[in-house]
């Protein structure tokens, strides 16, 4: 009798739990959205985010500047077409990009004056996107940026659309976008695995859409969120320990965008960011930003980078998320008046130029093997040279261990020729190694019987030290040249005398003989005499000299590139030829600005200390 009762109660139990089970599910699939912010907006600028952003129009300079020039782009927009779905090279990126600008841009507008004619324009913009037979998922950059644009266009607009036109957008958005993610990540595709800025800007973009409509695709946006949460860590990890990114600055802006849009719609859509800002590294990610930029505002632009310094508004957001106002005044001092709608939406007041001059004069990211060293803060003839070992095997790396860029007296003596054109015949394969820009022979390093470094070498800082007076580092590249016999291959690189001029020394150790070539990139003009060479530019001069090996001569060449490598314009190269080398050889070059260098005192690597190299 007792066992028939148990039964029955067993029976019951069991039919309740599959009477349960739908709801359970329910429940399961939406636990990452437990905390959603109903209503729209809820994307990165909430409420008070507006109001924060109206007190400082009203009452900032700045910010009413930043006002101004958001405005006339946003009128500049009404006068332009919707984009069309044309792919250049590979890509439709250029589109994605246009569509992210412009929808920030008139969804900002719209929400601080309500004017109809911001509204008409982006719903023509996100109609005319939601018609594209696809946005491009080959290059799956594409489909990121376009739906992270749309979301934004999305969520900032909800109440302005009809119904009709909130269909065909969410419709768009989950089919061309979303979904796709989805297929992305059950196939593990290699983004997902990255460590590298395809792997913020994939899962950031794709999060920030799938957060627009989580109310209405629950099941769908729990799912990316979770894909996302076990896949951007192996990304944020790159930030680790000192904020460096070893794809090379530009590339560090690209990722830290992405970072900041995921981190920044998180905390707005849910209310937390899963701890991923607390990521290490990442809170000092924006003092990077500012040693990786010299005083020319230029940036010492390794691997696939421009030497131009972007606007990078992510500096006002992370000044804010990390309390570090140093951030936010070197941004305002960088733009000027030049302030875009993302530094309207994210403008911080705070900090002085006083704080920017008590940054450390030197920096170490252990992780990428770079250092830069400077004679000053603020002040736009100071010295600063950036110097990198590195790894040929980073993400968009260049063969360029060892190289160096420097400035002095207001112009870029060292430079580096930076990226060429992706669209290239295998720039990212089978020819990658043959284009000047990307191989040795163009970087401002050694080169050993005029072959490429090792493409899979690796070149760690073994030494680093930074005084008062003097600032040094020392690279072993001894990995990247050991097929032409090197046994060790040491470059060190001394901001020197009083931070007034640097040395570059390179100590080899040559099994068998070699030819060694010395290279410095300039955009001066150039004349040699012997050990001597000096350099003019922008009347300015910066006097080099050759100390060892005493018989030692400097030559010029202009940088003459075939097509269909761009032209390296104005672009010459400084060199010292050695032929025939074998055993113990030591190049050492001072370069001094404004005059000729006085006597130097040579040791070797191994003995440089802090006090003096």
């Amino acid at each position: 009798m007792k066992s028939q009762v148990y039964l029955r109660l067993g029976l019951v139990l069991a039919g309740v739990a599959m009477a349960m089970l739908p709801f359970t599910r329910a429940m399961a699939t939406t636990t990452n959205l437990a905390t959603l912010r109903s209503g729209h907006p809820r994307l990165i600028v909430l409420a008070d985010d507006l109001a924060r952003i109206r007190q400082f129009i009203e009452s900032d300079a700045t910010a009413r500047q930043y006002h101004q020039r958001v405005i006339a782009h946003g009128e500049a927009i009404l006068r332009q077409p919707p984009v069309e779905r044309i792919l250049i090279g590979p890509r439709l990126l250029d589109k994605s990009r246009t569509v992210v600008d412009r929808l920030y841009t008139l969804g900002l507008l719209h929400r601080l004056d309500g004017q109809a004619k911001w509204r008409d324009r982006a719903v023509s913009e996100m109609l005319a996107v939601a018609g594209f037979k696809d946005w491009n998922p080959s290059h799956f950059l594409d489909v990121a940026e376009m739906t992270h644009g749309m979301a934004i266009g999305y969520d900032w607009f909800y109440d302005a659309l009809t119904p009709e036109q909130r269909g065909t957008i969410e419709t768009a958005m989950v089919e061309k976008g979303l979904l796709e993610a989805k297929q992305a990540h059950e196939r593990n595709v290699g983004w997902a695995r990255s460590p590298d800025n395809w792997n913020n800007v994939c899962n950031g973009g794709i999060t920030v859409g799938a957060l627009a409509v989580a109310d209405r695709e629950p099941e769908l946006a729990n799912w990316l969120v979770s894909r996302m949460r076990d896949s951007v860590p192996k990304a944020l990890a790159s930030y680790a320990p000192d904020g460096a990114w070893r794809e090379g600055p530009g590339y560090w802006g690209y990722a830290t965008r992405y970072t900041v849009y995921l981190l920044a719609a998180l905390e707005s859509a849910l209310g937390t960011d899963f701890s991923l800002g607390a990521s290490p590294g990442l809170s000092d990610a924006g003092t990077h930003r500012l040693h990786i930029t010299g005083p020319t505002g230029l940036f010492f632009n390794f691997a696939d980078c421009g030497e131009s310094a972007n606007d990078d508004p992510v500096l006002f957001w992370l000044a804010r998320r990390y309390n570090q106002p140093v951030l936010a005044a070197a941004q305002r001092q960088f733009v000027g008046e030049r302030g875009a709608t993302r530094d309207l939406m994210w403008f911080d007041p705070r900090g002085s130029l006083n704080d920017i001059r008590r940054l450390p004069l030197d920096a170490h990211f252990k992780n990428i093997h770079v250092a830069v060293m400077r004679s000053a803060w603020q002040d736009s003839e100071a010295i600063y040279v950036g110097f990198k070992g590195g790894d040929n095997q980073a993400g968009h790396a260049h063969l360029d261990l060892g190289t160096f860029v420097l400035d002095a007296l207001g112009e870029r003596w060292a430079a580096e020729l930076g990226a060429d054109d992706y669209n290239m015949p295998g720039y990212f394969g089978s020819q990658r190694w043959t284009y000047y820009r990307l191989k040795t022979e163009g970087q401002n390093t050694l080169t050993l019987n005029g072959a490429n470094q090792n493409t899979r070498a690796t070149a760690p800082i073994i030494n680093f030290a930074s005084s008062p007076a003097n600032a040094l580092a020392v690279a072993d590249l001894t990995k990247a040249y050991e097929s032409a016999g090197a046994t060790r291959v040491w470059r060190g690189v001394a901001l020197c005398d009083g931070r007034s001029r640097v040395l570059v020394q390179d100590e080899l150790e040559l099994a068998k003989p070699a030819d060694v070539v010395w290279t410095m990139h300039t955009q001066a003009e150039v004349t040699t005499e012997g050990a001597r060479a000096t350099l003019r530019k922008g009347g300015k001069i910066l006097e080099v000299r050759i100390l060892s090996p005493v018989d030692a001569q400097f030559s010029f060449e202009e940088v003459e590139l075939a097509r269909p490598q761009r032209p390296a314009r104005g672009m010459g190269k400084l060199l010292v030829r050695l032929s025939e080398q074998q055993g113990a050889v030591r190049i050492a070059v001072v370069l001094q600005p404004g005059s000729t260098p006085g006597a130097v005192t040579l040791s070797p690597l191994a003995e440089w200390k802090g006090s003096t190299p």
